[in-house]
């Protein structure tokens, strides 16, 4: 799978002016189908809804700079450590990411934009994954005998 930057793009700006609705749809999504991770998160979620979309607007807008999205994922897993986070949630967190995109981008989620919002979510879990297992476990030591 390839990511398709005029997919991303295109497809969120059809999802975009849902705004909020966005962000409560997914952690309605997520907590229905995966209730373990409710407890996870704060009981009033606006403001983690508030910073979801965030991060979904600035990975829209930095899909193409690599420089500034992969420190900003990275710090983002980093910060997920914190909060209990593990990598094995983000299979859900993904599932929940695109029925929500599914569900907002109508006629405009093809089999071709889901392809790519795949492959964008494959990177997002990589490297927030770096970041939240730095995070728990300290920076890889070198090999001294090296």
């Amino acid at each position: 799978m390839t990511i398709n930057p005029v997919l991303i793009k295109s497809s969120f700006a059809v999802v975009e002016p849902h705004g909020p609705a966005v962000a409560g749809y997914f952690y309605q999504h997520l907590f229905e189908h995966n209730p373990g991770v409710r407890g996870l998160f704060a009981e009033h979620l606006d403001e983690q809804q508030d910073r979801l979309w965030a991060a979904l607007g600035a990975l829209v807008t930095h899909l193409e700079d690599a420089d500034t999205l992969i420190p900003l994922l990275r710090d983002l897993g980093a910060r997920h450590a914190g909060y209990g986070a593990l990598v094995d949630h983000f299979p859900a967190v993904g599932a929940s990411l695109l029925a929500t995109l599914a569900h907002f981008a109508g006629e405009a989620w093809t089999p071709e934009t889901e392809a790519s919002w795949t492959a964008v979510y494959g990177v997002i879990a990589d490297t927030m994954g770096q970041g939240l297992t730095t995070a728990q476990t300290g920076p890889p030591q070198s090999d001294p005998s090296a």
